[in-house]
């Protein structure tokens, strides 16, 4: 740049001669050339455009490795007829005695409708209860359901009852709404449900179901809440995917627990993860 302005002052000097002014513009001519050429080799600036472009002042885009962990399918590695009897909790006050076991179950069903959110299921007022206590496990279940309008005329649990005598609740569309607590699924385990058959889930309602293993969240093919009503007789069949209904004699497809079953069966995700050796056992 330095050398430019020697070249100016001299072309404009009354004492240079033409002939050397002559030469002064060709040298001028020259340094003009080599500045926009090494202006050029940046591509983000223009020699007609001295501002930067956008590309100049944006970030490179830089590729990340994914971080979703990559998951493989949960089997069981029991056969069917070696598979592990969890006990659950059972109905109470039940004239028809509820049976449980890990390919079946048989007791009476509570019907409900469409969304049946979480803080119908268990108010947030009792979140507070801490399920790894067993009296506080307990009375969580005596409020299960509690928060379902006063539509309902039969109540889910009795008054002055800890235990419901409706083992299996059927259900419509997007059954577990709402928020994510863990409560949802474990006050019905805890009240003695051991499976919900519904049109639909939520699918973080479906998901806490299987990592506690409190009950079995079964799907129905069809709108099953609409053909049966609170206290049928209902066995459900987990190895043929199958609900039968005693009181009206009408059988239903359901569709495949699938490689959630043995997770709920080992008694939720981490008791899954200890007896298939994915984590150590706890010391006794």
């Amino acid at each position: 740049m330095l050398l430019f302005y020697h070249y100016y002052k001299n072309l404009h000097s009354p004492y240079t001669s033409s002939r050397f002014k002559i030469k002064i513009k060709t040298k001028m001519a020259v340094c003009r050339s080599t500045t926009a050429i090494s202006l050029s080799r940046n591509p983000n600036f223009s020699t007609t455009n001295p501002k930067p472009s956008l590309s100049y002042l944006s970030p490179p885009c830089v590729k990340l490795p994914s971080i979703l962990p990559s998951f493989k399918p949960l089997t069981s590695q029991s056969p069917p007829d070696q598979r592990l009897s969890i006990p659950r909790a059972t109905a109470a006050d039940s004239a028809t005695p509820t049976t449980t076991s890990t390919t079946f179950f048989h007791g009476h069903c509570y019907v409900v409708g469409d969304n049946i959110d979480t803080d119908q299921i268990i108010p947030a007022e009792y979140l507070t209860l801490v399920p790894s206590k067993p009296d506080e496990y307990e009375k969580l279940g005596s409020y299960a359901l509690i928060g379902l309008p006063a539509t309902y005329k039969t109540r889910f649990i009795e008054a002055n009852q800890t235990k419901t005598k409706y083992s299996i609740v059927i259900g419509g569309e997007n059954f577990g709404c709402g928020s994510s607590r863990e409560h949802a699924p474990v006050a019905l385990g805890a009240a003695g449900v051991a499976a919900v058959v519904a049109e639909s889930y939520a699918r973080i309602f479906f998901r806490n179901s299987v990592a506690t293993g409190e009950i079995y969240p079964l799907e129905s093919e069809v709108r099953i809440c609409e053909e049966c009503k609170t206290g049928d007789l209902i066995t459900i069949e987990l190895m043929e995917s199958k609900l039968i209904n005693h009181t009206s004699g009408k059988e239903y497809k359901l569709k495949p627990i699938g490689d959630a079953g043995p997770v709920i069966e080992a008694g939720g995700i981490f008791a899954y993860a200890r007896k298939t050796g994915m984590i150590p056992s706890q010391a006794p």
